[in-house]
């Protein structure tokens, strides 16, 4: 083998993704893929922006931001994995309902053990700094054990060291 054949083979695989929704049925997915491959041995980035930053909201934080267009979208979008909700058949929170019971009744992860895996598998998980300007979120509004917030170019150098990436 070349010395350019080895470098490739025995450098850690790395892998990229974008949460940009707080969406269950994009969260779920992001949280899945992130998890195995951070367990297959690949370093993982995920990075949270926009709707997908309410992700990384602590569960027990209700309204956010500092003026009344911020605290009213916190009012319409909840944060936090235990507050998500599926982005097609919702039906009213009806077929959220629904789809936890069947996670639950076939022993899938939910979205709150799933994040706390990826925490415990070294996924580094970084918030949008932009986002939460823009919604006026602070580091006290979000869990711990998470990367300190950056901005787009972070995220250019994530996917551009990365071997695969995503945006889910």
């Amino acid at each position: 083998m070349s010395e350019s054949t080895l470098d490739q083979t025995s450098a850690q695989k790395r892998m990229a993704l974008i949460c940009w929704s707080s969406d269950l049925d994009r969260v779920w997915p992001t949280l899945i893929l992130s998890t195995t491959a951070a367990a297959s041995g690949l370093e993982v980035d995920v990075f949270f922006t926009f709707w997908g930053l309410r992700v990384l909201q602590r569960n027990d934080k209700r309204v956010t931001g500092t003026n009344w267009m911020q605290k009213m979208e916190s009012m319409v979008d909840r944060g936090g994995t235990d507050h998500l909700k599926l982005g097609k058949i919702h039906m009213g929170g009806m077929g959220t309902t629904m789809i936890k019971k069947l996670a639950d009744q076939y022993n899938v992860a939910s979205t709150t053990e799933l994040l706390e895996m990826a925490k415990d598998l070294g996924v580094r998980m970084t918030p949008c700094q932009m986002t939460m300007d823009l919604y006026g979120l602070s580091k006290d509004d979000l869990i711990e054990g998470i990367e300190p917030p950056a901005g787009a170019t972070s995220y250019i150098d994530m996917a551009a060291n990365a071997d695969i990436s995503f945006l889910i």
